[in-house]
C-alpha cells in the first residue's frame, strides 16, 4: 500500500480544512446576515464547484495557475517557481474545490441562531465583528465542526481537479485517489482495494458525527 500517498492526502485535507474554516466563516456570516444587489449571483458563483464537473474546474484552474495565468505568473514572479505540479498548487485547488462545502453548512447554522442574541449584542455596543467572534462563533460550534468534517471528507476524495493541477508526482502531489486509480490501471487490485478500504471506516465515522451534530443543533 502506498503510505506516502495516504500521508499526502491527509496532509492536504488537514491544511485545506484548517484554511477553509478560517476563510469561510466570515464569508458565511456575511451572506447569512447581509443583503446587497447581486447577492444571488455572487453566491451562485461561489457554489459553482458543486455543479461543475471536476475536469472543468481543473481545466480553468490550470489556465489560471499556469505560467500565463494571472495566479501562476504572480507566483512565478514571487518565488521563481511554477505553481502547477506542486503541493501548494493542489492545496489551492482543493481549497477552491471545497469552498461551498464550508460556506453552506456555516451559513445555515448562522441563520438558525436566535436573532435576539445579535440584537442584545448590538444593544450592548458590540460591533458586527465583535458580535461575530463573541456571539456567533461560540453559539455555532456544531455547524462549524460539521463544515470542517465535510471539507475534510471532500478533500480526501478529490481526484480530477488534483490530477489536472498537480499530476501524479510521488511524495509531492500523488494523493490516495490517484494512487488507487493508477493501481487499478496496473491491475494491482490488492493495493487498490486496501487503500480504498482504509477510507471507508474513517468516512463512515465522520458522517455519523455530522449526523449527530445536526441532530443536536
Amino acid at each position: 500500500m502506498d503510505y506516502t500517498a495516504l500521508y499526502i492526502t491527509l496532509k492536504l485535507a488537514m491544511i485545506t480544512t484548517a484554511i477553509l474554516v478560517v476563510l469561510a466563516a466570515p464569508v458565511a456570516y456575511f451572506f447569512a446576515y447581509h443583503k446587497f444587489p447581486g447577492k444571488p449571483l455572487v453566491e451562485a458563483l461561489l457554489y459553482l464547484p458543486i455543479a461543475l464537473p471536476p475536469t472543468v474546474i481543473g481545466f480553468y484552474m490550470v489556465m489560471v495557475m499556469g505560467p500565463k495565468g494571472f495566479l501562476g505568473s504572480f507566483w512565478n514572479s514571487l518565488t521563481g517557481a511554477s505553481l502547477l505540479f506542486t503541493f501548494t498548487g493542489i492545496t489551492i485547488a482543493a481549497i477552491l474545490y471545497s469552498l461551498p462545502f464550508a460556506i453552506q453548512p456555516m451559513k445555515a447554522t448562522f441563520q438558525k441562531l436566535d436573532h435576539r442574541l445579535l440584537e442584545n449584542a448590538a444593544v450592548l455596543g458590540l460591533s458586527p465583528i465583535s458580535a461575530f467572534f463573541r456571539v456567533v462563533i461560540p453559539n455555532s460550534t456544531s455547524g462549524i465542526i460539521a463544515a470542517a468534517i465535510l471539507v475534510f471528507l471532500h478533500s480526501i476524495g478529490a481526484f480530477g481537479v488534483l490530477l489536472m493541477v498537480g499530476g501524479s508526482i510521488p511524495g509531492v502531489t500523488k494523493v490516495a485517489s490517484i494512487a488507487i486509480y493508477e493501481a487499478v490501471e496496473m491491475m494491482d487490485y490488492r493495493t487498490a482495494g486496501l487503500m480504498a478500504l482504509s477510507f471507508i471506516p474513517v468516512s463512515y465515522l465522520f458522517l455519523l458525527l455530522v449526523n449527530k451534530l445536526n441532530e443536536d443543533s
